[in-house]
């Protein structure tokens, strides 16, 4: 869900979108344990707790990257994070969305150059900055 579902398709909102991933994020987290987790991914245990608790804590898409690449099923966490960043920079190309459009139409104060920075990875992304930019190419995709 996290980096395959790009298109946002299912989800009724972005808040909806970043609940998905949390609910993916905490089955991670409760299949390998939170100390576990906290020790292979340096995420402080409250963090991971509070994910488990649904408590919709504050996390990077690094953050969440490293706990998706707990599950054995699952890629390390620079393939995750790599595959997010190509996946939005694909579906801006695909929708015909610039930064600034982006920035424009989500819920935030972030500038074109911001987004613009946010995307390639050069600035940290937290999970709620990626459901509305994610969520938002994948309304203009439909």
């Amino acid at each position: 869900m996290l980096y395959r579902d790009l298109d946002g398709s299912e989800a009724e909102s972005p808040e909806d979108l970043r609940r998905q991933y949390e609910s993916e994020l905490a089955e991670v987290v409760e299949s390998v344990g939170v100390e576990r987790a906290a020790e292979e991914t340096g995420i402080g245990t409250d963090r991971l707790e509070a994910l488990v608790a649904d408590e919709s804590p504050e996390l990077t898409v690094e953050d969440a990257a490293k706990i998706l690449a707990l599950s054995e099923e699952e890629p390390d966490a620079e393939i995750v994070r790599a595959e997010i960043e190509d996946r939005l920079l694909l579906g801006m190309t695909t929708a015909v969305l610039d930064v600034d459009t982006i920035a424009a139409n989500i819920q935030g104060d972030l500038s074109g150059k911001e987004v613009h920075q946010r995307v390639e990875g050069r600035a940290p992304m937290t999970l709620a900055e990626y459901a509305r930019i994610h969520y938002f190419i994948g309304e203009r995709k439909r």
